[in-house]
């Protein structure tokens, strides 16, 4: 498929490739929609087996960070980029001075923070070429308690709308990926009462949870098959597919991991086996949440309480998908596109008005 049809199956703005052989910097930054404000998305430094690959990634990002603002009300537009490399590299200064300098050139349309593979630290070089850049140390910092806190949010209304009750008091819920986000999830969790089963590729990370937390750990494949009320995937994406469908035994699905749906049919299929799914995009808000709390000034106990509107959001996607006999996915989507152009309608009258008045 070409690179333009493949920006306009999804309606992508803009892509930007940026290359320094030298210093080892291959960068691929993509605008979704800046019809509510500049596209806001992470950086991923990932070890892709492809450019190709490391494009499709950047792409399907950046539009899921389009809907996860519109949801959650923040006058922000999707963007994502990615970094192809070794994320585990110790020679991080000039690698990320260039992305910065990648940035930069698009003069304030993106906004870049730190993702999988990222950290403040990085944001730091970043900041040296760019102002256009949040996440940094001392400011909003590290968004993963705030994601974490908007997933058990949207958890507790999946379990409202599936059982009659929000509480997950001796609920078993299934974590894949204790990393940043699902370590705090679990916290949010074990705090309440929740059983765990956990899983990861990092065993540290594993052992963590299960000392701190009382969490039972299972090998990694073994996580999709594993008996409880909800599976939390807080990974990388695509974990719900044709393989883990026949094996997963759940009532509901929410977790932080973004794409988790490898295609979009999978979430017909979910409702078919009686699986409640939380959307990602929606679910996973609280990292956009936090960072746009920088952006605007707030205080981060402000940031929590947005974050905490996820439980009423999804309630009113549930609501519409039952309405209107569609998936869950289905709903979040209409829903983000009927913002989306609501403020686009608002801006063309606000250019007639413009006209008309000279």
């Amino acid at each position: 498929m070409e690179i333009f049809e493949r920006m306009s199956r999804r309606e992508h703005e803009q892509l930007v490739f940026w290359n320094e052989p030298r210093i080892g910097y291959k960068g691929i930054i993509a605008i979704h929609d800046t019809t509510l404000g500049p596209g806001l998305g992470g950086t991923r430094f990932w070890n892709y087996s492809t450019d190709a690959e490391a494009m499709e990634d950047a792409l399907r990002l950046a539009r899921g960070m389009t809907y996860k603002a519109a949801l959650a009300g923040l006058n922000l537009g999707g963007g994502k980029s990615v970094i192809i490399g070794d994320p585990n590299t110790r020679n991080r200064e000039m690698i990320f001075r260039a992305h910065g300098r990648a940035v930069e050139s698009l003069a304030g349309r993106y906004i870049t923070a730190e993702d999988v593979g990222t950290s403040p630290a990085d944001m730091e070089f970043v900041r040296m070429e760019t102002s256009h850049v949040v996440g940094l140390m001392g400011k909003s910092g590290d968004p993963s308690p705030v994601t974490a806190y908007g997933t058990y949010q949207g958890m507790k209304a999946a379990a409202f709308y599936k059982y009659g009750d929000d509480s997950l008091a001796d609920k078993h819920v299934a974590v894949q990926g204790v990393g940043h986000v699902g370590y705090y999830l679990c916290q949010d969790l074990a705090e309440e009462g929740t059983r765990l089963t956990v899983t990861d590729l990092d065993q540290e990370k594993v052992d963590a949870v299960v000392n701190e937390f009382g969490a039972t750990a299972v090998a990694p494949d073994e996580i999709y098959g594993v008996k409880a009320d909800i599976f939390a995937p807080c990974a990388l994406g695509s974990v719900i597919n044709d393989d883990t469908l026949k094996v997963l035994n759940v009532d509901i699905i929410v977790g932080a991991a973004n794409n988790q749906l490898a295609e979009s049919r999978h979430a017909k299929e979910l409702e078919a086996k009686g699986i409640l799914y939380g959307p990602d995009y929606l679910v996973n808000a609280g990292g956009v949440i936090n960072v746009n709390a920088e952006i605007e000034g707030w205080p981060p106990e402000k940031s929590l309480r947005k974050a905490g509107e996820i439980y009423n959001t999804f309630l009113k996607i549930l609501e519409l998908a039952e309405a209107e006999g569609i998936s869950t996915a289905e709903a979040s989507d209409k829903a983000a596109e009927r913002r989306i152009e609501e403020v686009r309608f608002l801006h063309r009258t606000e250019l007639g008005c413009l006209s008309y008045g000279m």
